[in-house]
């Protein structure tokens, strides 16, 4: 084993002062150390760390600029001196953040019984990179065996400890006030009528920080940031005949390093701070930041993608392969190969780079796309206690880190109420069918819905679980949007050159009547009410809720349910809707301001049957006459409930009314107090949402809710 600091013999005089070689090498090179992984700047120069269990040779590429066509210095890795365990490792005096580099990586190519795939003719990245650029980026040149420097991706020299963060750190707001609003950071202000200084990008997204504060939420949770590859599919559009990209960024090529496209001078490693900006301003204006993470696959695609980094560095370990040949994928993403998380230097690698985006870029929180991928074993099987799932449930670093998982993977494995803990939170798939299939009409779903509005005990409760558990949605990036849901009966993916296969076919939308578009005066009231409908229970629903970002001003796709590769208009927040649709804004605003208001929304445990001072329970069930929920009833469409509030707080009583008519329902008698009308989506803007204390008296036993609304009274 080699000393951390013990010289390289070749690089020093027998005196032990540096050697001067005219028309040497720039700079002079030492064993460094194992650890930590990836490139390490400190005030001398860079050390560098990276594993490959089964490689037998390693070479550092050193680049002076990111489109240099040659490295201005080559330095061989050498088992006795610059390998510790499986750990690759050099220190380079001198050397400068700004600077590029990659690796070259030669070893076994026994693929078909091992898996293995060494080949020193690709230029990898850095697993642990802070930055890369691709501009130079030819993905075609990464297959196969030929020679790819010359378009290869190149990783920058960050230095992480460059930064004032000015006292920022994360907000660590507690989960059940949590009011999430998910975003895509290029989509979000590309559009011209975003009227941004940086479209597109994290700078952007400061520009946009008081319009999120003026609807009230409470978190953004991102789409990938992680740097990705958005050249990777390449098929043609059928409307341009250009290729079509990768615009969601579910093709992670560096886990470390922020998306080069979404900052403003990536070929001088801006990307880390160009993101940190962005999170000290989002804090700033008390917004969190959670990331969607996609560890369950990588750009690298299957047994014909690019050899970008895993596969070259040591693809056996790395990824799952087909026992029976192991050139090939176990394809459990549904994206070409599947991570092999549960090995022990994979887990190391995704905890890691999670502390990462805590410890230096402050993150929140985070998404893990098709989660259930953590919990498969190393033969691809479910395991009862996944080390990687356990390792973030019980790491100190994320104590205070929002955790939340997709549930579910392409492969069939479906674990809602699986993940463990008080932090694993999952994102609710049952809260969107079920809420969709009630407000669209559908009879027989109240008791469904019921269990939905109460934080899906009947999910999580067994399990040890709380209502936090639970992320509610209505819409995500994934299908259509909330003003689609409501206007679309069938997708329109037709820009995707796919003839619209792609995508789920069954939306459980309704399009009120008219397909598409309408200038119908009574088609459009139809779909506001149903989009006001939708997120009033979004909003009075136990658990944590989550918006998708531009719902609030109807945003549409033209009907695309897949918009994974389009970067234009279908994608696009249209800011001019928010003048268009300027009253469902406003509504939005008062749903988000009237949950944060009343805590019997957002109850840290279910329900328990408590009963108040008013002598009220905490919540009591009802349909158009008192206590008599149409659970049983497979006709009914009609759903009310009564919370009982703590002694100074206003007790709710709630009516919602999917029918096709008007209906009276009756309304509880509370103890010493009377019911005023807060919220009441049938009626139109602004008395739909009072301001907070002018609510509306309400006379007599009953209260008449328009069909297709939600009313919400409060007690005073």
């Amino acid at each position: 084993m080699a000393i951390a600091d013990e010289p390289r013999i070749a690089d020093l005089s027998p005196a032990g002062a540096p050697a001067v070689v005219p028309g040497g090498p720039p700079y002079q090179v030492f064993p460094g150390r194992a650890h930590p992984l990836g490139a390490t700047v400190d005030a001398g120069g860079v050390n560098f760390a990276i594993f490959s269990q089964h490689a037998t040779s390693v070479e550092l590429l050193l680049f002076d600029a990111h489109d240099d066509p040659e490295p201005v210095q080559v330095i061989p890795l050498t088992t006795r001196y610059n390998k510790t365990f499986h750990i690759w490792h050099c220190y380079v005096k001198g050397l400068q953040p700004g600077n590029h580099y990659g690796y070259r990586v030669d070893g076994p190519k026994d693929i078909h019984a091992t898996g293995h795939r060494f080949n020193p003719n690709k230029v990898l990245l850095d697993p642990y990179a802070k930055g890369i650029t691709n501009d130079l980026w030819v993905r075609g040149n990464a297959c196969g065996p030929n020679e790819n420097l010359a378009t290869s991706m190149r990783a920058a020299v960050i230095d992480v400890d460059n930064y004032d963060w000015e006292g920022d750190k994360p907000l660590n707001r507690p989960m059940r006030e949590a009011v999430i609003y998910e975003m895509h950071v290029g989509g979000y202000t590309k559009s011209p009528t975003a009227g941004v200084q940086n479209p597109g990008t994290f700078a952007g997204v400061i520009e946009k920080i008081p319009y999120l504060q003026q609807l009230g939420i409470t978190a953004v949770e991102l789409l990938p940031v992680f740097a990705f590859d958005d050249k990777d599919f390449g098929k043609p559009s059928p409307l341009t005949g250009e290729p079509l990209p990768n615009f969601w960024g579910y093709s992670t090529v560096s886990f470390f390093a922020p998306h080069h496209r979404y900052t403003t001078r990536p070929e001088e490693g801006s990307q880390v701070n160009d993101f940190r900006d962005m999170v000290k301003a989002l804090h700033r204006a008390g917004i969190e930041v959670i990331l969607d993470v996609v560890f369950n696959h990588t750009s690298e695609g299957n047994h014909e993608g690019p050899m970008i980094n895993f596969k070259g560095l040591d693809n056996s370990i790395y990824y799952h392969t087909v026992p029976e040949d192991r050139q090939y994928y176990m394809d459990y993403s549904g994206c070409g190969n599947t991570v092999n998380c549960n090995h022990p230097m994979v887990d190391k690698f995704i905890v890691e780079c999670l502390d990462f985006w805590v410890e230096e870029m402050h993150v929140d929180g985070f998404r893990f796309d098709e989660g259930s991928i953590l919990a498969r074993g190393e033969d691809g099987a479910p395991m009862a206690y996944p080390p990687a799932i356990w390792h973030i449930e019980l790491s100190e670093v994320l104590a205070d880190t929002k955790i939340i998982a997709e549930a579910w993977d392409a492969a069939g494995l479906y674990q809602i109420g699986y993940f463990p803990g008080y932090r694993w939170s999952e994102w609710n798939g049952r809260f969107r069918d079920d809420v969709r299939r009630f407000v669209r009409g559908d009879a027989g779903m109240v008791g469904a819905v019921a269990s939905r509005i109460s934080g899906s005990s009947d999910l999580y409760q067994a399990h040890g679980h709380f209502p936090i558990n639970s992320v509610n949605f209505i819409t995500c990036h994934d299908g259509f949007t909330m003003n689609d849901l409501v206007s679309y009966n069938q997708k329109n993916n037709y820009a995707n050159g796919e003839d619209s296969r792609d995508g789920i076919d069954e939306n459980m939308s309704w399009n009120c009547g008219v397909e598409g578009p309408s200038d119908d005066p009574a088609v459009e009231d139809l779909r506001n009410r149903q989009v006001k409908a939708l997120v009033a229970i979004l909003m009075l629903s136990q658990g944590v809720p989550m918006i998708l970002g531009g719902d609030e001003i109807r945003r549409t796709q033209q009907g695309n349910n897949n918009a994974y590769c389009q970067d234009n208009a279908i994608s696009w927040v249209d800011w001019t809707n928010l003048e268009k649709h300027g009253d469902v804004f406003r509504f939005f605003q008062a749903m988000i301001d009237f949950r944060k208001r009343h805590p019997s929304v957002h109850r840290p445990r279910f329900f328990e049957g408590e009963i108040n001072v008013r002598e009220l329970k905490d919540i009591e069930w009802h349909g158009c006459k008192l206590y008599g929920p149409g659970f049983n009833d497979p006709e009914c469409r009609v759903l009310a409930f009564t919370m009982g509030g703590d002694p100074d707080e206003e007790d709710l009583h709630v009516m919602l009314n999917m029918s096709w008519e008007q209906l009276e329902f009756e309304v509880p008698v509370v103890k010493g107090r009377s019911w005023f009308r807060a919220v009441d989506s049938g009626l139109p803007s602004p008395r739909d949402a009072v301001e907070v204390g002018k609510e509306e008296p309400v006379d007599g036993a009953t209260y008449r809710v328009g069909p297709h609304s939600v009313a919400i009274l409060v007690s005073k």
